[in-house]
């Protein structure tokens, strides 16, 4: 087994210390020099898209429901842990300003065309690049219908499954990934995904041990809720 140096990747920022998906989450990661961050979308009713892990608000906001039901204006009012607010994409955009890559998982339905759009306009006016992007879902439909809008952005299938099950979803998609459960990577499915010639990273990689473990499979990067432990 490889023992390249993976690359880092910060789970919804870093969230291990800052509340995930929300501004003070990305800055932390940028500061803990991430090569990489992940965060959530979803689409809201009037086209906003908003990052964000959950299906409901209940879990890290003062409020209870489905966060697909609110408006902006509704979600925006919404206090969450810590302080924060809920960003949009666009906001998670001017905050990196293309200092290190963004993996998008696309977390809710219909979220592939207008997140396409955003990636688009930011590329033409904002000083990104296309190979910054990465877009991500446990959605295979979603990736699917990114992969019509846009032929060249790179894609990673996300599975909690044997990732050899994602194997052909990723060939048909031309996907560059999988990113698997790392409970799920084993010797032997590791090296299968390397020989169809897909990038490996895994989530969410914590525990010191658990780490070693992905550096000795040679993995090609690490999301983590702690990038300062991936040295």
């Amino acid at each position: 087994m490889g023992q390249k140096k993976p690359i880092i990747i910060g789970h919804r920022g870093a969230m291990g210390h800052e509340t995930e998906n929300t501004l003070a989450s990305i800055k932390s990661a940028i500061a803990l020099k991430v090569d990489m961050i992940e965060i959530d979308v979803f689409k809201l009713k009037n086209g906003e898209v908003v990052v964000f892990h959950d299906d409901t608000v209940d879990r890290l906001t003062d409020a209870k429901g489905h966060i697909e039901d609110f408006s902006f204006e509704e979600l925006r009012k919404l206090v969450v842990k810590g302080g924060h607010a809920i960003p949009t994409l666009e906001e998670v955009l001017d905050v990196m300003d293309a200092e290190v890559d963004l993996n998008i998982e696309l977390k809710g339905a219909n979220t592939s065309e207008r997140v396409n759009e955003i990636v688009e306009s930011y590329i033409k006016q904002h000083g990104w690049k296309l190979q910054n992007f990465i877009i991500s879902s446990f959605r295979w439909d979603e990736l699917e219908k990114m992969r019509e809008v846009n032929k060249e952005i790179a894609i990673a299938v996300l599975t909690g499954e044997d990732p050899v099950d994602a194997i052909p979803v990723a060939k048909k998609l031309n996907a560059v990934a999988v990113n698997p459960s790392y409970k799920q990577l084993t010797a032997e499915n590791n090296v299968k995904l390397k020989e169809a010639g897909l990038k490996i990273y895994p989530w969410t990689v914590n525990e010191p041990q658990d780490i070693i473990k992905m550096k000795r499979f040679g993995v090609d990067g690490i999301i983590t809720n702690y990038p300062e432990r991936i040295n």
